[in-house]
């Protein structure tokens, strides 16, 4: 069983931050992106590098994946999953974005969608409606997902 906790933005988790997640939103839609080896929608984000904060991940991950030239990035939560007894801690962030360029040719990214929800056919779909949720409820955004 997969369970995920949140904690304040500035939570320091006794293990390192391994990944920062972005839920973008860019002319009221949402940003959702397909990797080229699956069939199946993502949340932006990954792994933060050595040496970089989840901060400079978030922005550096929102650009790679999605395109995004000109945003506003903000930490809403520290988050923890926990999966047959392994724990990894991440950041997850709002971005709103003004600007959308092209997906880099570098990117692991085939492809981005705008949508007004949550798509059915997620990667992480025992993780990702948890980190929607959390960004929509810190918006103000309650409601079904």
């Amino acid at each position: 069983m997969t369970e995920v906790k949140f904690y304040d933005p500035g939570f320091k988790p006794e293990g390192h931050l391994a990944y920062s997640v972005i839920t973008a939103r860019f002319e009221d839609k949402w940003i959702f992106v397909r990797h080229r080896e699956r069939t199946t929608w993502e949340i932006p984000g990954g792994h933060i590098e050595e040496g970089e904060s989840s901060d400079m991940a978030a922005s550096r991950e929102l650009m790679e994946e999605t395109g995004a030239i000109d945003f506003v990035l903000i930490c809403v939560a520290t988050y923890s999953v926990e999966n047959n007894g392994n724990i990894g801690f991440g950041r997850l962030y709002y971005a709103e974005v003004a600007r959308l360029g092209v997906i880099p040719d570098s990117s692991e990214i085939e492809e981005a969608i705008l949508t007004d929800d949550i798509p059915e056919n997620l990667t992480w779909y025992e993780i990702q409606p948890h980190l929607f949720r959390k960004v929509k409820d810190f918006l103000g955004e309650t409601g079904a997902i």
